[in-house]
């Protein structure tokens, strides 16, 4: 048996690469917000309001590919290294399906956007961006596969070596189409859609391919040649990965239900929240890197019938998590008065977001463990009583109690984020409960 710091190392190895490619992925956000901004404030406007609509949908297809991660896993645990080739091709056809139907939520949805009591020049040039951005979708989910597919062989850095890539090309093609450069039509925002789109598909055929050609994967067969369709799979990568997605889009919509109470306090409240939630993102993308290799080291040991192994494994994630996490809470505490200037000169902004801070110190480590403990009970194939833990810790605990304090009990902003804390809190305590009962009998797969 491997110890305690032998599973920590290895898990860290692991979680880099990760959480490096998951801020590539938030960076290409970032690019594009700042290069629409110097078009103008509408382009801005525009851009967020659908960027955070689209990612609310998005987070159903990325939970949908995080099926294919334990199932390798597990299968490469057994080695059966056949079944993790033909898991992939039948996860890549369930999930190709499954970002047409998005595509075209996605699409028309954009219609409905004036509905939603926007200024009709955002709303002008949202419904165009957010159209071709459907159109994304497609190739976004065929990474995700073959980047899970890989993650579930414990083979994290190709996928982040592309994510950082793109971002150059991102930056590039948005020069040309934002702004009309080497003979384009200047597009500004539908040209910052036209290269998401372009870096995605570039971003999916480029790791496809690798994937596909290299003979490091030989042994797995991952090509496309489906001998026929096999129904038992589909129904779990389905069974896995709907749960999944649906636990991510609770998670993400209970958060910006939330964005939306203190829109009603006003103004400075939500600048100062936006500040504070954008920080607490950063930490948050570093540990989906814990939860990921929580999820592969689980899934394999599960594959290898080793009790032993899942448990050091799963709990010396939690326990990585756990301290990475009180490291940001106490930086947080330590510069709250500093880290808003990095947005705002606003005095009053600054005060609040200092405030929001320390509530966000405090959950810091909630939200670590809840993280990382999806990920583990994913790695057990585990999703569904997961998804009800986050249904009733978020909407039924987490949000109500966010109002009482705000609107009720006169807390304001800050209660709202201590909402936050009481959802984050009992999704984190419940879910480490419910790896720890579920492996401490015998492992059923």
């Amino acid at each position: 048996m491997l110890s305690i710091k032998t599973h920590i190392k290895e898990t860290i190895i692991l979680a880099i690469p990760v959480s490096v490619g998951q801020i590539g992925h938030i960076m290409m956000g970032v690019v594009d917000s700042l290069m629409v901004g110097r078009v103008g404030t509408v382009p801005l406007a525009a851009a967020a309001l659908v960027n955070g609509l689209f990612f609310l949908i998005l987070v159903l297809g990325i939970g949908m590919t995080m099926a294919i991660t334990p199932l390798v896993a597990i299968s490469k645990g057994a080695k059966n290294d056949d079944e993790c080739g033909m898991i992939l091709r039948q996860a890549l056809l369930v999930n190709v399906v499954f970002a047409i139907l998005l595509l075209f939520l996605i699409y028309f949805g954009a219609d409905f956007l004036q509905y939603l009591d926007q200024p009709k020049e955002v709303v002008v040039e949202a419904k165009s961006y957010m159209k071709v951005l459907a159109f994304s979708v497609i190739p976004f989910l065929v990474f995700q596969v073959y980047r899970q597919f890989l993650e579930g062989i414990s083979v994290v850095k190709p996928a982040m070596i592309i994510a950082v890539l793109a971002n150059f090309f991102n930056a590039f093609s948005n020069w040309c189409l934002i702004f009309g450069n080497l003979g384009f039509e200047a597009m500004g925002l539908y040209g910052a859609g036209i290269s998401t789109f372009l870096t995605r598909t570039l971003m999916a055929a480029v790791l496809m391919y690798y994937v596909i050609t290299s003979s490091n994967y030989k042994i797995y067969n991952p090509t496309l040649k489906y001998k026929s369709i096999n129904r038992k799979v589909i129904k779990k990568v389905i069974a896995i990965g709907l749960p999944s997605g649906l636990q991510y889009f609770l998670e993400v919509g209970a958060f910006s239900f939330s964005a939306i109470m203190i829109g009603w306090i006003g103004a400075v409240p939500l600048a100062a929240h936006q500040i504070a939630i954008n920080l607490a993102s950063v930490t948050y993308m570093i540990v989906l890197g814990i939860s990921a290799a929580g999820t592969i080291r689980v899934g394999t040991a599960l594959g290898q019938k080793s009790k032993e192994g899942v448990r050091t494994a799963g709990f010396s994630s939690l326990l990585l998590a756990a301290g990475l996490m009180f490291c940001f809470a106490f930086i947080f505490i330590l510069f709250r008065a500093h880290l808003p200037y990095l947005y705002v000169n606003e005095i009053d902004v600054i005060e609040l977001a200092s405030s929001l801070l320390v509530v966000a110190a405090l959950f810091q480590l909630f939200d670590g463990l809840q993280a990382t403990a999806i990920g583990i009970l994913r790695g057990l194939t585990d999703v569904k009583i997961p998804l009800l833990i986050s249904f009733a810790a978020y909407w039924m605990l987490g949000v109500p109690a966010g109002y009482l304090l705000a609107f009720v009990f006169d807390f304001g902003t800050v209660g709202i984020w201590l909402g936050f804390l009481v959802g984050l809190a009992s999704v984190a305590i419940l879910l480490s409960l419910r790896f720890n009962h579920l492996t401490k009998g015998k492992l059923i797969y």
